[in-house]
Protein backbone atom coordinates (compact mmCIF):
# COMPACT_ATOMS: atom_id res chain seq x y z
CA UNK A 1 0.00 0.00 0.00
CA UNK A 2 1.38 3.49 -0.86
CA UNK A 3 0.67 5.80 2.23
CA UNK A 4 -0.96 9.18 0.99
CA UNK A 5 -1.80 12.36 2.24
CA UNK A 6 -5.63 11.62 2.22
CA UNK A 7 -4.30 8.62 5.01
CA UNK A 8 -3.58 11.58 7.78
CA UNK A 9 -6.77 13.17 7.85
CA UNK A 10 -8.81 10.64 9.48
CA UNK A 11 -11.76 8.35 8.39
CA UNK A 12 -12.17 5.39 6.14
CA UNK A 13 -9.23 5.64 4.30
CA UNK A 14 -7.30 6.14 7.67
CA UNK A 15 -9.00 3.39 9.02
CA UNK A 16 -7.92 1.44 6.12
CA UNK A 17 -4.74 2.57 7.19
CA UNK A 18 -4.63 1.41 10.32
CA UNK A 19 -6.11 -1.69 9.67
CA UNK A 20 -4.58 -3.00 6.43
CA UNK A 21 -0.94 -1.82 7.51
CA UNK A 22 0.08 -0.92 11.09
CA UNK A 23 -2.00 -3.26 13.12
CA UNK A 24 -1.16 -6.37 11.32
CA UNK A 25 2.48 -5.60 12.06
CA UNK A 26 1.93 -4.81 16.09
CA UNK A 27 1.37 -6.56 19.12
CA UNK A 28 -1.88 -6.00 19.46
CA UNK A 29 -2.91 -6.38 23.23
CA UNK A 30 -1.58 -5.62 26.02
CA UNK A 31 -1.98 -8.10 29.25
CA UNK A 32 -4.29 -5.95 31.82
CA UNK A 33 -4.73 -3.15 29.73
CA UNK A 34 -6.58 -1.56 27.11
CA UNK A 35 -4.01 -2.99 23.56
CA UNK A 36 -4.36 -1.78 19.83
CA UNK A 37 -7.07 -4.64 19.40
CA UNK A 38 -9.63 -1.98 21.30
CA UNK A 39 -9.36 0.80 18.33
CA UNK A 40 -10.04 3.18 21.05
CA UNK A 41 -8.69 6.75 21.36
CA UNK A 42 -5.83 5.83 23.36
CA UNK A 43 -4.21 2.84 25.19
CA UNK A 44 -3.21 1.46 28.54
CA UNK A 45 -0.17 -0.40 29.97
CA UNK A 46 -0.17 -1.78 33.82
CA UNK A 47 2.18 0.87 35.35
CA UNK A 48 2.61 -0.94 39.38
CA UNK A 49 -0.98 -0.26 40.99
CA UNK A 50 -2.12 2.32 38.32
CA UNK A 51 -2.04 1.86 34.18
CA UNK A 52 -0.15 4.11 31.98
CA UNK A 53 -2.71 5.58 29.20
CA UNK A 54 -1.02 7.08 26.39
CA UNK A 55 -2.28 8.42 22.69
CA UNK A 56 -0.78 9.02 19.65
CA UNK A 57 -2.28 11.59 16.59
CA UNK A 58 -1.08 12.60 13.60
CA UNK A 59 -2.10 15.78 11.52
CA UNK A 60 -2.22 16.91 8.41
CA UNK A 61 -3.28 20.48 7.87
CA UNK A 62 -2.28 22.89 5.57
CA UNK A 63 -1.52 25.91 6.43
CA UNK A 64 0.22 25.26 9.65
CA UNK A 65 -1.47 28.70 10.91
CA UNK A 66 -5.24 29.37 10.20
CA UNK A 67 -8.36 31.76 11.40
CA UNK A 68 -8.80 30.68 14.84
CA UNK A 69 -6.33 28.32 15.61
CA UNK A 70 -2.66 26.64 14.75
CA UNK A 71 -1.23 23.23 14.45
CA UNK A 72 0.46 23.18 18.04
CA UNK A 73 -3.28 23.79 19.50
CA UNK A 74 -4.67 21.53 17.08
CA UNK A 75 -2.59 18.91 18.47
CA UNK A 76 -2.65 19.52 22.34
CA UNK A 77 -6.62 19.77 21.78
CA UNK A 78 -7.06 16.56 20.00
CA UNK A 79 -3.77 14.38 22.77
CA UNK A 80 -5.94 16.08 25.64
CA UNK A 81 -9.19 14.86 24.35
CA UNK A 82 -8.10 11.65 23.97
CA UNK A 83 -6.31 10.50 27.22
CA UNK A 84 -9.49 12.40 28.35
CA UNK A 85 -12.02 10.12 27.00
CA UNK A 86 -10.17 7.26 27.86
CA UNK A 87 -10.59 8.31 31.92
CA UNK A 88 -6.79 9.51 31.71
CA UNK A 89 -5.64 12.00 34.91
CA UNK A 90 -2.72 13.70 35.90
CA UNK A 91 -0.22 12.03 38.33
CA UNK A 92 1.48 15.39 39.31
Amino acid sequence: MRIKLEHGAGGEIMEELIRDVILRNLTLTSAGGIGLDALDDGASIPFGDRHLVFTIDGHTVRPLFFPGGDIGRLAISGTVNDLSVMGAKPLA
